[in-house]
């Protein structure tokens, strides 16, 4: 008999002011800053259905295989690093009209109930701030994760 363990979920929604296409295409754009490819000091990103990602920060390793990929609806991959203990978690976005804008969810799922895979909560919270600012006035801020993230002496 299997024991089966308690995992974990986070979701996350933004009211984003721009349509379902161009909110989609900026997801995955590693120019946009406010997703997880262009904070990324190493990536490789291959955004089709069986397509791989891997990308490094601060030495830490996330990696995983695109399982979605519908313009300009949803996108869905797994989600792997040291913080999942090494276990596959699912990341699924949506992009919805909503007005003249884009109702945004994110959802981490699957995730193992330990205190490194809860630290996922504030990455994705941390990201989903700077991500809808992009698309403010018609223009893009400048962003480095150096500048907003200096080193620790």
């Amino acid at each position: 008999m299997s024991k089966t363990a308690k995992s974990l979920e986070f979701k996350f929604e933004r009211t984003i002011s721009a349509p379902p296409s161009e909110v989609y295409d900026a997801w995955l754009d590693p120019n946009i800053p406010g997703n997880p490819w262009n904070a990324a000091e190493k990536f490789i990103l291959d955004p089709k259905v069986d397509g791989l990602f891997y990308w490094s920060l601060k030495g830490t390793a996330h990696y995983g295989r695109f399982t979605v990929i519908e313009r300009p609806g949803q996108i869905q991959h797994t989600w792997m690093s040291p913080n999942t203990l090494g276990l596959e978690t699912t990341v699924t976005l949506t992009f919805k009209k909503h007005g003249e804008g884009t109702f945004m969810t994110l959802v981490h799922s699957n995730l193992p109930d330990h205190e490194l895979a809860r630290g996922h909560e504030n990455g994705w919270n941390y990201f989903l701030e700077i991500f809808p600012e992009q698309f403010g006035n018609g223009s893009r801020k400048k962003y480095h994760w150096d500048e907003a993230h200096p080193s620790e002496k």
